[in-house]
């Protein structure tokens, strides 16, 4: 009932045991447009009182005056759906979600509430966060049938579709394909009427938004074609990434960031927010905890100064795995504290939370644990966005099954659970790293700023200066050793559950301060 009055109908509550005569005498009072029923006994006898029921609506005249529904445990609501009489029967399994998708589908139409087709208007909707969800599987057509799915379960306010490679990397290149990885890590999608057959299985239920993953190449083009398919909800690229650093493309470093800051300035023409996939790139190969600070605020700060006004900010916890949750606050505190010092009339930035996938384990039933105390971490970030990582993943690629069970358990874990982190963030030990990695990452953002030759005004958005940092190691990870544009000689350690700096011939644990000053001697001495 409370739900239906935020909606906006004049609802009347009749008690509870109410007898079949009364129920109709009062409907053939009333001129209620939806009439809701409920029973929690045996199905048998639920089934032999909606038959008297039936039987009493059809005599009196009543059948074609009233819509009716049914709310019962999922054995009763089996019988409910069997009498073919009720437009609606929830067993609970819906979520809130479920009930307010029906409620308003059949809201009058001055009175109907349109679900928000922009981040920014479903966002302004929402008296929560909103909740998201990678998906692509490797059949086209399951892929379309599971977005339906999806929709119509009413749990997802947006779905990230994720492409396969071939797609993400040669979708305008399709001689360049290898046909043995189609399907390869999402669905293969191969014309542009992919995009928009799935965008049209996506317009029932809530009417989720809809995202997807950016190419690795060809950015403008791709994010032009989301655009126009998909009512594109925010973009996302990487600043450093889908190049010869992490082999996704085979981009020159120099190369890859120009044509990242030309997307970034795409999408604020267009007016689309953006989320810049960075940090978590470094964390996922073993930097620092600073380093990734660092990272976190150069991605910001690029989308700014290149015109973002609404930016996504995505915070990857577990990250790398062996982060311990104390430390993992601190790390994202700094983080929010570095993006959120960029505010102002003209840019603002969204949170967005998530666990990261080497944390989640292979075994099913911890890893539901984990994802239950994952998000209940993470709540104490005020998140506007979770994006929810499937507790499978580390099996097998998420089904619609999958993800709307792993969507409803997180909602169960930040309803019950939803502010025992919140004290966490006040504790010294939280503070006291925080505190450390803020000053890590003006340690790396000045050495950034101190190698951009005097002519350059702004290095921080500088692609010469920025490659010189991954060049001559001050952007560095342990896993990018070998690599043929980055230093790949950064030794770094989990020490009380955080990644720090180890000097790499006596094995202490140093400062980025110190890290950098050794970094910057030796490019300077290059450089004269």
């Amino acid at each position: 009932m409370e739900l239906a009055r935020e909606q906006g109908y004049c609802t009347c509550f009749l008690g509870p045991a109410v007898s079949v005569p009364r129920l109709v005498s009062v409907l053939q009072k009333e001129q209620s447009a939806i009439v809701g029923l409920s029973y929690r006994l045996t199905p048998d006898a639920c089934g032999r009182v909606l038959d008297e029921l039936r039987s009493a609506i059809i005599s009196s005249g009543l059948d074609n005056r009233h819509v009716f529904i049914f709310g019962g445990t999922p054995p009763v609501v089996r019988v409910a759906r069997e009498k073919g009489w009720f437009a609606a029967a929830f067993d609970g399994t819906e979520g809130v979600e479920g009930v307010m998708a029906f409620l308003k589908g059949h809201a009058p139409a001055e009175e109907r509430s349109e679900y928000p087709q922009t981040l920014a208007g479903r966002l302004a909707a929402s008296s929560g966060p909103l909740f998201r969800h990678h998906f692509g599987l490797p059949s086209l057509a399951d892929t379309i049938g599971g977005v339906a799915r999806l929709a119509e379960s009413g749990v997802l306010d947006v779905i990230s579709l994720a492409p396969d490679q071939n797609a993400q990397q040669s979708f305008f290149r399709p001689a360049e394909m290898d046909p043995a990885q189609d399907g390869a890590g999402g669905v293969p999608i191969r014309q542009r009427e992919h995009l928009v057959d799935i965008y049209k299985a996506s317009r029932c239920g809530n009417f989720p938004l809809l995202r997807c993953y950016s190419g690795t190449r060809d950015l403008l083009l791709m994010a032009e074609m989301l655009r126009d398919t998909i009512n594109l909800a925010w973009g996302a690229v990487p600043l450093f990434w889908y190049n010869v650093l992490d082999g996704r493309s085979q981009r020159p470093l120099a190369q890859s960031l120009s044509e990242a800051q030309a997307a970034m300035a795409w999408h604020a023409q267009q007016g689309i927010p953006l989320e810049v996939n960075e940090a978590h790139h470094w964390s996922l190969r073993g930097s620092t905890d600073g380093v990734a600070v660092a990272a976190a605020f150069l991605a910001a700060y690029n989308a700014k100064k290149h015109g973002v006004k609404q930016y996504v900010a995505q915070y990857m916890l577990h990250t790398p795995p062996g982060t311990d949750p104390t430390m993992d606050l601190a790390k994202m505190l700094a983080k929010i504290d570095m993006i959120e010092g960029l505010h102002d009339e003209g840019f603002t930035t969204w949170r967005q939370t998530r666990a990261g996938l080497a944390s989640i384990p292979l075994n099913m039933a911890k890893a539901k644990g984990h994802l239950a105390a994952s998000s209940v971490i993470q709540s104490a970030l005020k998140p506007h966005i979770v994006h929810v990582v499937a507790y499978c993943e580390a099996h097998h690629a998420a089904t619609p099954e999958d993800i709307i069970e792993s969507v409803q358990l997180v909602k169960g874990a930040l309803a019950l659970g939803g502010h025992i982190a919140d004290a966490l963030l006040s504790s010294e030990r939280v503070l006291h790293r925080r505190a450390e990695l803020l000053a890590d990452a003006r340690d790396v953002l000045n050495a950034i700023r101190e190698l951009a030759p005097r002519n350059v005004v702004d290095p921080w958005v500088d692609v010469p200066t920025l490659c010189s940092a991954v060049q001559c190691g001050i952007l560095d990870a342990p896993q990018l050793a070998g690599n043929p544009v980055a230093r790949g000689e950064m030794v770094a350690r989990m020490v009380d559950g955080s990644c720090r700096p180890v000097d790499p011939v006596s094995g202490r644990v140093i400062t980025e301060k110190e890290r950098v000053a050794r970094l910057m001697q030796e490019a300077l001495a290059v450089n004269h």
